[in-house]
């Protein structure tokens, strides 16, 4: 019987919070941004808008790795009937935390594997999360340290900002940029076992 190699495992993302995950998790990506320009894609429901953001992604990257595994991915955060990605500016990011603290808002991550030969995957993963009620100083603080200014949402759950997040509920992970265990079920839908990949 011959077995076929593993394919190659490709990130369509700049991310180093989801290349972190999968470095974490055992998979080793290959990291190649798709560069793709997110304001072609007009807004919709949150799940529907992270799935079509990330099918944008893979789907740019995946023709020139036809005999890998790619993987796109894009998260936003929903509150209050809207839908947030990344601050533009510290004003705007302090201007979210002053919205959020106390309240609970919902992180989308749209998950698009594309396994060698084309076949597609889409799936989306959502977390809540529950934000401490800090005080303008503190909001000030943290936002003057520029974390806030690179994550969906205006926060890192695995940095400074994991000091200010109650309670999660749902997928971890998820919050970061990419549910590991939805991965590890889409791996196995494509006939991959994760640990293929250690």
């Amino acid at each position: 019987m011959v077995v076929s190699p593993r394919p190659q495992f490709v990130l369509a993302s700049a991310s180093k919070g989801r290349r972190a995950l999968l470095v974490g998790a055992g998979i080793h990506p290959f990291v190649y941004p798709s560069n793709f320009d997110e304001d072609q894609v007009a807004v919709t429901a949150p799940s529907q808008y992270v799935t079509t953001l990330a099918r944008c992604k893979a789907e740019v990257v995946a023709p020139q790795f036809t005999h890998a595994l790619v993987l796109g991915c894009d998260s936003v955060m929903a509150f209050q009937g809207q839908i947030y990605g990344k601050p533009t500016d510290k004003e705007d990011a302090l201007a979210r935390w002053r919205m959020m603290r106390g309240q609970m808002g919902e992180i989308h991550t749209g998950h698009v594997l594309v396994a060698p030969g084309g076949q597609m995957l889409v799936r989306s993963a959502v977390t809540r999360v529950y934000f401490s009620d800090i005080d303008d100083a503190t909001i000030t603080a943290y936002v003057d340290t520029e974390e806030p200014l690179a994550c969906a949402g205006a926060f890192s759950s695995d940095g400074k900002g994991a000091l200010f997040i109650d309670k999660i509920e749902g997928c971890h992970s998820n919050v970061i940029g990419l549910s590991l265990p939805l991965l590890r079920v889409m791996l196995e839908e494509l006939g991959y076992r994760v640990t293929e990949f250690w």
